[in-house]
């Protein structure tokens, strides 16, 4: 083991720190009795403020110490950020984890991955969008990176693993606790992939409604750029989207969002549509990613793909102009 230890571990797993406050201690602490050997007034001075109950670091290193157990048996490995094999992209965030968990291959650094993210509950018209666009970017070698959740999420996943790359998922949870149940199949296929899970959260830590809109950070993070599919005004993919912009990050919405749904209303779009309206690129088909990013890769299936997408853009338009009352 090197000189750090379990140090990393230890501060990742500190109760009420913020990321920053951690990634603070990272830098400044160098082994395991740095941290080991600081009192409640030591941790209250180096950190500037007063700290409430006071966390327990035996049963801190008690839980490192599980976890080390859990890696060797369940291959669940963490890479700190003071480790060159961090993914770099996350070292550009404002908060980055302090310890990345995952299962499976770390993405390639030197490739670029494309966030794709939407709904629960897409239109018919979406969810194939969602297939589509992301089997043409697995097809020109573009992994998706996206949150395992139902909807779009997992139609993502799909359509990517199909087009033949690694997928990568963000989980809410640990990456040994899969949810829902029900995308435990594609987990597999994602790890079988040659991509991976991965989850800033401990092994065995359940998924949590509070959990989700911060993993979004990181889905955006390791993306170049993101896709919002399809999105209700309200939607935790607006939230991928407002990090995505917070970090210079390439921000488009697919133009099934946008289109007049054949089952429901365009209410069910207002996320994507408000998204268009305040500048937002609109993406008809895998061909302007590519194009966007200087990307050469000719496919049929994108081809046949633009033609279609391409023949409803006055459809769009106008189904668009006449909800905002636009004359064009």
């Amino acid at each position: 083991m090197n000189k750090r230890g379990m140090l990393d571990l230890y501060i990742s797993l500190l109760p009420r720190l913020m990321p920053a406050e951690k990634l603070n201690m990272l830098q400044v602490f160098e082994c395991e009795d740095d941290l080991l050997l600081q009192t409640r007034e030591d941790m209250e001075h180096f950190l500037g403020r007063k700290i409430n109950n006071f966390w327990d670091i035996n049963e801190v290193r008690a839980q490192a110490e599980r976890i080390e157990t859990v890696h060797k048996n369940r291959s669940i490995n963490w890479v700190s950020w003071s480790n060159a094999a961090y993914p770099p992209l996350l070292r550009e965030m404002y908060d980055p984890p302090a310890v990345i968990y995952y299962r499976g291959c770390l993405p390639d650094p030197d490739k670029s991955l494309l966030g794709m993210v939407g709904t629960r509950r897409p239109s018919p018209e979406a969810a194939n969008q969602a297939y589509t666009l992301s089997y043409g970017a697995g097809r020109a070698g573009l992994s998706v990176v996206s949150g395992l959740a139902l909807g779009i999420d997992a139609m993502s996943h799909r359509g990517n693993l199909a087009g033949g790359v690694p997928g990568y998922a963000v989980l809410g949870s640990g990456v040994d606790e899969i949810y829902p149940s029900s995308n435990r199949p594609v987990a597999k296929r994602i790890l079988d992939s040659g991509g991976a899970l991965l989850s800033e959260y401990p092994p065995g830590t359940p998924p949590s409604k509070w959990n989700f809109p911060a993993r979004n950070r990181i889905i955006a993070a390791l993306s170049r750029g993101v896709i919002i599919v399809e999105a209700p005004k309200k939607s935790g993919a607006l939230i991928t989207a407002a990090f995505a912009l917070e970090q210079g990050k390439d921000l488009w919405v697919a133009s099934s969002g946008l289109q007049e749904r054949q089952y429901g209303s365009l209410h069910d779009k207002m996320g994507t549509i408000n998204l268009a309206v305040d500048g937002a690129e609109v993406i008809y088909t895998v061909g302007d990613i590519l194009e966007k990013w200087n990307i050469e890769f000719t496919d049929n299936m994108d081809t046949a793909d633009r033609a279609v997408w391409d023949s409803t853009g006055m459809e769009l338009s106008a189904s668009m102009a006449d909800f905002l009352e636009i004359n064009i």
